[in-house]
């Protein structure tokens, strides 16, 4: 009961954290608001004995890749956009379908929750660090180096645009 209790508290928060990143109006505020999605899934990760991607998830997402978007973010010195003057109407409407679609999944979970049935357990995948490091220099090597130079091509962009702006 107490795992059920845990997944819906750490889910319910990485929700609200991810509906922060999309509706902040500062990119910094978006970016703690990632942090905190991250190392909710962190914990969802650690819930499902997942240690080594739990680890993972936060040493190079919510390390490495968060700190190079607060580096861009600082070199870029992003100004928050002009506030956009919605209709009381179209707010309160779009508010109400969110909160009638969010009421009608948490019903069905809490539905099939309460039902008795077991969670189906899935078989737990070779995730020793071993065998991820296996796979990953093995079957998935190009889109392992692809990525290193698409993240390097983000950097560069970053300090060409910080230079362009200065000049």
């Amino acid at each position: 009961m107490t795992a059920v209790f845990f997944f819906y508290a750490v889910s319910a928060l990485m929700i609200g954290a991810a509906v922060s990143v999309v509706a902040s109006r500062r990119p910094l505020y978006s970016v703690l608001s990632l942090l905190v999605a991250m190392f909710c899934l962190a914990a969802l990760f650690v819930m499902l004995e997942a240690y080594v991607a739990a680890v993972l998830q936060i040493l190079l997402y919510a390390g490495a890749v968060l700190v190079l978007f607060l580096f861009v973010i600082m070199l870029l010195n992003l100004e928050p956009e002009p506030r956009v003057r919605f209709r009381i109407f179209a707010r309160r409407t779009m508010g109400m379908a969110a909160g009638a679609l969010l009421l009608g999944y948490l019903a069905r979970a809490f539905r099939g929750a309460g039902s008795g049935q077991a969670l189906t357990t899935v078989p737990a995948p070779e995730s020793t660090v071993e065998a991820i490091g296996a796979r990953l220099f093995t079957d998935y090597l190009l889109p392992f180096e692809l990525m290193s130079f698409l993240i390097l091509a983000a950097i560069l962009g970053a300090v060409m645009l910080s230079h362009q702006r200065t000049e």
